[in-house]
């Protein structure tokens, strides 16, 4: 099954749908960064969530995610944009924690004190931010009471990530309903009720379900449309362009710095681990272009 997510709503225009499926892209990513099971099931999770708000984006816009907890885990950042590219990674990949009531122990790993910080650039004013603490380190809590809080849209999250004893991901995708005004309480406690009575995500998923399955089973008898789908990727915006404008930012005096300090200079992707060098040539060149 492609990476893909899928849009409905409901006739009356009042519930939100999406649900995706992000086999491909988890695997990608956390292949990329080697992560441990604990850590591919945490950033798995986070990747699949920033693909559900990337959803909600015009083509262009683009939100950032960054969980900071006490875990081990320490921090765990993820971009997407409206054209459904998704990027993270996670501060310290190599950390697994015995499993909790049969399941990866993505709490545990990230923590339950911290914060969540969720970034938005509509490319239309200047990006603006919502923190919240976090709720209970699991990710999907998490993000849907960032949404209930502090973007005022109740909103319900499932995430979920099977991880194999070799370590790689069978099964990642995620689901997210949103109340739309005006909010209908009766209606919104009948989908409450049936995403606490439906089988883990990753377990449809297993079963060869799609997401516009997972959205179907959640709605029941609620009358909906589908109004969209959308591939998912994994793809970077990192470039050697962009660290030559980061570079320019820091000013002459630390590029004279730098050029003073070592022969070469190596930058690392956090995102995608793609390595770039600048010689010292490029570095006088930059210098120039500056002055």
């Amino acid at each position: 099954m492609r990476d893909y997510l899928v849009r409905i709503i409901s006739d009356e225009k009042n519930i939100l749908g999406l649900a995706s499926v992000t086999t491909g892209l988890v695997n990608d990513v956390c292949l990329r960064h080697g992560t441990a099971p604990t850590a591919t099931a945490a950033l798995g999770r986070a990747l699949t969530a920033g693909g559900l708000l990337g959803a909600l984006l015009d083509p262009g816009q683009r939100v950032a995610m960054k969980f900071e907890g006490d875990g081990p885990l320490r921090k765990i950042v993820v971009e997407a944009e409206g054209d459904g590219t998704v990027s993270g990674y996670v501060a310290e990949p190599q950390v697994d924690l015995p499993p909790k009531d049969g399941k990866l122990d993505v709490s545990g790993a990230l923590g339950s004190e911290g914060f969540l910080t969720v970034s938005k650039d509509l490319r239309i004013k200047k990006p603006y931010s919502g923190v919240v603490r976090l709720y209970s380190g699991e990710i999907a809590s998490d993000v849907a009471f960032y949404l209930t809080e502090s973007e005022q849209i109740p909103s319900a999250v499932g995430l979920g990530v099977f991880v194999e004893k070799n370590g790689q991901v069978s099964a990642a995708g995620g689901f997210l309903l949103q109340s739309l005004p005006p909010s209908d309480p009766e209606l919104i406690d009948r989908l409450a009720r049936r995403v606490e009575g439906m089988d883990p995500v990753t377990t449809q998923l297993r079963q060869n379900k799609t997401p516009e399955d997972i959205l179907l089973e959640l709605f029941g008898a609620i009358p909906c449309r589908v109004i969209g789908t959308q591939d998912l990727v994994f793809r970077c915006s990192c470039s050697k362009d962009r660290l030559e404008e980061a570079l320019l930012s820091l000013g002459p005096f630390e590029i004279e710095r730098m050029i003073q300090d070592r022969e070469d200079l190596h930058i690392s992707c956090q995102f995608c681990g793609e390595h770039y060098v600048f010689t010292h040539r490029d570095m006088d060149t930059l210098l120039r272009e500056m002055h």
